[in-house]
Parts: C-alpha cells; sequence; structure tokens
C-alpha cells in the first residue's frame, strides 16, 4: 500500500471518517485527563506559584502553532511536486486550526507572563516572531480567499507558506538563537537542569497528545470539507454550462 493512495479524494475521505472517531474521543480523554491532572493534582511552583499551571494549555497550544504551519508546508510542497489536489486543500484546512492554536498560545502566554514580567507583552524574540507567524496564518488564508482559480491558490499560497517557514522556526528557536529575552527556555529538554519537574512533565505530556489528536481530528474533518465544498463547485460550474 502505498502513501499516494490517499491523494484520491474517495479514498481520503473513506479512510477519514473510519479514523476520525477513534481521534475525537481520544483527544477528548487525553485533553480531560491532562487538564484536571495539571490543574487539581500538581503542586504549585516555589517561584510562580499556581501560575505555572498555564502551561498545560500555553505549551501544547504553541507546539502545535508551530507545527501545523510545518504540516501546511509539507502539504504544500506535495502539491507543488506532485500536484496532488488532497494536500493542498489539506494545508488549506489546516491553516485556521493553526491560527486558533496560535492565539490561545499568545492568550495564554500573555496571562502566564504579566505576574512574571510585571506585562502582558515584550519585544521579546519569541514573542515577536509568534506574533508574525500569526501575520503569516491570516495572509495565508486571505490568499486563498482573494483568489478564484484553486490552483493558482494553491501554487501562491505554497509559496507563502514558504517563506512563512522561516518564522515558524524562529518561533521554536529563537531562545536558543538570542541569550536575550524574557522568554524563558524550552519547557521540556533533554537538560535536565531546564527540563520541568516531572511532577509537570507527566500530564504535560498528555495534553500535548491530546492537543496532537485533536489537531489531526480538526484538519481531517476540514479537509473533507474542503474536498466536498471543490466536488459541489465543479457541480454547479457544470450545470451553469449545460444550462
Amino acid at each position: 500500500m502505498s502513501i499516494w493512495e490517499y491523494a484520491n479524494p474517495k479514498k481520503f475521505l473513506a479512510t477519514s471518517e473510519k479514523v476520525m472517531p477513534a481521534l475525537w474521543v481520544s483527544s477528548a480523554v487525553l485533553i480531560t485527563v491532562g487538564l484536571v491532572w495539571g490543574f487539581f493534582f500538581t503542586p504549585d511552583d516555589y517561584r510562580q506559584g499556581s501560575t505555572v499551571k498555564i502551561i498545560f494549555l500555553h505549551v501544547p497550544s504553541a507546539l502545535m502553532a508551530i507545527n501545523a504551519w510545518f504540516m501546511m508546508l509539507v502539504a504544500s510542497l506535495v502539491w507543488v511536486i506532485r500536484r496532488h489536489h488532497v494536500s493542498a486543500l489539506a494545508a488549506r484546512a489546516a491553516a485556521p486550526v493553526g491560527v486558533i492554536m496560535t492565539v490561545i498560545a499568545l492568550i495564554t502566554g500573555a496571562i502566564w507572563g504579566q505576574p512574571m514580567w510585571g506585562t502582558w507583552w515584550a519585544w521579546d524574540p519569541r514573542l515577536t516572531s509568534f506574533l508574525v507567524l500569526f501575520l503569516f496564518y491570516l495572509g495565508y488564508i486571505a490568499l486563498w480567499e482573494a483568489i478564484d482559480n484553486p490552483d493558482t491558490a494553491a501554487d501562491l499560497t505554497s509559496i507563502l507558506c514558504l517563506v512563512g517557514s522561516v518564522f515558524a522556526v524562529l518561533s521554536r528557536y529563537a531562545v536558543n538563537f538570542w541569550n536575550q529575552g524574557l522568554h524563558q527556555g524550552a519547557s521540556l529538554s533533554l537538560d535536565e537542569k531546564e527540563n520541568v519537574h516531572d511532577a509537570f512533565s507527566s500530564p504535560l505530556y498528555v495534553c500535548m497528545a491530546g492537543f496532537v489528536l485533536l489537531f489531526l481530528a480538526l484538519v481531517l474533518y476540514r479537509t473533507g470539507t474542503e474536498i466536498r465544498a471543490r466536488r459541489i463547485k465543479a457541480l454547479m460550474a457544470r450545470e451553469r454550462l449545460e444550462a
């Protein structure tokens, strides 16, 4: 079996409809367990108090905001190289999900940062690159909506996706690139000195797994919607020609 079989819209829809129920249920269970575990059964941090518990929303949403863009990049490259329409529609479907994840990360980051830094926002390298990534998301969605020809829209948004990937990388690694800045280092690291305590990391991993499965479920659902919408447009265009 080849992965390219799923470039066939019928094959993609049939497979996604089978796996989506499991993804919805699994993501709901994992997110619920992770958040309840994290917010109610972990101790307060000795410096940040209970404020640190927003990590269970902030880190998973930030993770998916960045990785959603990388998923869009891969799907866009598949479109450019192989011209598979499902991949282009999958990239389009992922963009609104990425926007929501980015907004959640920005809001929770502000709530977390205010008592720590004394301000809701700072032009920190990582925060700034994350804000620019959010603007790229909005531009990507707007470009899809502004162009009538879907193939042309897919081509131009693929270029935009490639450019925006620079800021996705910066959002992920800005702390490593620049030592200056208010933002703390990575919450999860192989370095024991930087990695959060096990009391926090275990429920955090559960939340992250839940967010990953939720992202997959949303993208599969939205991709199916995009495929059906394109079919409807094609049928309507055919009817107009025949009339």
